[in-house]
């Protein structure tokens, strides 16, 4: 499955006028990074995965339309998936966004 480009556009918008933010194509989908480091992506598998802090990635999970991103077999801490329902309307995926945005801003840049 190929990355949903519309979503990569509202992404995008959304980013703007934030410093530091760069794309890179990663896993079949298209991350954006913010100084370096992998905030959000549109993903290959439909929707978004957005990182958080690992520590409350459960939290985050107990809300509507997530899931655990899983690689290789296994669920991965500090990364999660929101489906489509979950952020089809711009409050939605600004909430998403913001998170991961503000989660890569706060580690060291690379």
């Amino acid at each position: 499955m190929v990355y949903d480009d519309d979503l990569a556009h509202r992404i995008r918008e959304l980013l703007s006028g934030e410093s530091g933010v760069g794309e890179k194509a990663m896993f079949g989908g298209l991350a954006f990074l913010v100084d370096g480091n992998m905030a959000v992506a549109a993903s290959g598998h439909g929707g978004l995965m957005v990182r958080v802090p690992p520590d409350e990635t459960d939290a985050y999970l107990s809300a509507a339309h997530t899931a655990p991103v899983v690689m290789s077999g296994r669920e991965t801490r500090g990364w999660l998936r929101v489906s489509a329902e979950g952020i089809r309307i711009k409050r939605q995926l600004e909430k998403w966004v913001s998170l991961g945005a503000g989660y890569a801003r706060s580690l060291p840049p690379k």
